[in-house]
């Protein structure tokens, strides 16, 4: 069993690796449905969150399976299927920031948050044998050509004023809103809505949304640290919306090297912070899905 100080140390040098060779592992290279991009558990359809989703990408690119669907050893047996032999398992972890009481004070009891980090094995359902032919079965693809709808109803249900026109993207603070060149400027609807999600998730941190100070961490300086939040946080939106996204600054690439390098637990903490980005963006459509419900139960 791994040591806690492994574990950060093991997912940060395949992070590290990854990004060496050019693969992005937020960045899923090819234009699919969400139900092959977002990973998630085959047996009990959990998403997989966080730095998990970095993780099981780069294992779904490296290998090409068709399906982002992963499950335990025991789990594929109880589905009725077998793991082939030979095939080796991917390792998730589970990350929380616990809130103890700190017993050692010689004060007496007060709270301290400490991290809580396991790891479990799964294995893609292209590595398991007999499983239900339902539960693999790819979706249908369309070769229709327009604009994203989800990716609009992100924008649209988020709240945030934005402004088309000019040349440039960006979120300006001083005015809380984002700035978009006109849609009919882009070469695809695709690199349209990639950015304005990353811009978007630049917006979530206003103190009154996600409260996401502009601080750099320990070898990043605090932009180039908020560029990688937002950089997986749109992933993860255009993970959810089902289209191709692609790196928006490269220029800090490097310098994501340098401070993954040097801290292990950088990707964990930016994963969070941009799960928490992207959650905050998709939350007023589960609300509304919500609502929708029980209007019609209400109905009924």
């Amino acid at each position: 069993m791994k040591s806690h100080t492994d574990l950060y140390q093991a997912v940060t040098d395949r992070i590290v690796a990854a990004l060496e060779v050019g693969n992005i592992p937020w960045i899923t290279p090819w234009n699919v449905s969400p139900e092959q991009t977002i990973p998630a558990n085959l047996s009990s359809g959990h998403r997989y969150r966080g730095v998990n989703v970095l993780l099981l990408n780069m294992v779904q690119i490296t290998h090409g399976y068709p399906l982002n669907r992963w499950l335990t050893f025991q789990q594929a047996k109880n589905l009725g299927g077998s793991v082939r032999k030979g095939e080796h398992g991917s390792t998730v972890v589970f990350f929380k920031m616990l809130d103890v009481e700190d017993r050692a004070r010689p004060t007496g009891p007060d709270r301290k948050v400490i991290p809580l980090l396991r790891a479990f094995t799964v294995f893609n359902a292209a590595q398991v044998d007999d499983l239900p032919a339902g539960l693999t079965a790819l979706p249908a693809q369309s070769c229709i050509f327009t604009p994203n709808e989800a990716a609009e109803a992100v924008l649209v249900a988020s709240g945030a004023t934005i402004h088309h026109g000019g040349s440039k993207a960006f979120f300006r603070p001083a005015n809380d809103a984002i700035y978009m060149p006109n849609k009919g400027a882009f070469v695809s609807p695709e690199r349209y809505y990639g950015i304005a999600l990353h811009e978007a998730c630049h917006w979530t941190g206003h103190p009154d949304r996600c409260n996401r100070p502009l601080l750099g961490r320990q070898n990043l300086e605090a932009y180039a640290y908020e560029e990688l939040i937002a950089e997986i946080g749109s992933a993860f939106l255009c993970n959810h919306v089902g289209i191709h996204t692609e790196l928006q600054h490269a220029a800090y690439l490097e310098s994501w090297l340098q401070a993954l390098k040097a801290d292990k637990r950088l990707i964990f903490t930016a994963a969070s912070a941009a799960q928490k980005a992207a959650d905050f963006l998709l939350k007023p459509l589960s609300d509304e899905a919500a609502v929708q419900t029980v209007n019609a139960l209400e109905a009924a």
